[in-house]
């Protein structure tokens, strides 16, 4: 996988794949304008987990993590959600197993099974 061009001067130090930017394109072109939405909740099977959603809202307390070619935000998330999302790279996955976003985040210790429950030390 590629990551994509739009992060060379990422000041929040997030990546995103040409095949993660490709999907939201998909999504947003079916859909109408918006933006993939990441959030890190308390709970799961190992303690936070990954909300992923498709908004075309804006709300307070955003940060446009990662903008497209555009200038248009691509991915958001909230200051608390970013503590944990810092260095991580958001892919999507299309494989047997199914069709997804994922993210490879360096800062969880371990994960669940199911790839959206994640712990830190």
């Amino acid at each position: 996988m590629n990551n994509s061009a739009l992060n060379k001067n990422n000041k929040h130090n997030l990546s995103i794949t040409d095949e993660a930017v490709n999907r939201i394109k998909y999504i947003q072109e079916n859909e109408g304008d918006g933006f993939l939405r990441i959030t890190v909740d308390g709970g799961g099977c190992s303690g936070f987990s990954y909300t992923f959603s498709f908004d075309k809202s804006a709300k307070s307390d955003d940060i446009i993590a990662i903008k497209d070619k555009e200038g248009n935000p691509a991915l958001v998330t909230d200051s608390t959600s970013l503590i944990y999302l810092e260095g991580s790279k958001i892919m999507w996955d299309d494989d047997l197993n199914g069709s997804a976003f994922t993210i490879d985040n360096p800062n969880a210790t371990s994960s669940c099974g199911c790839g959206t429950s994640f712990s830190v030390n």
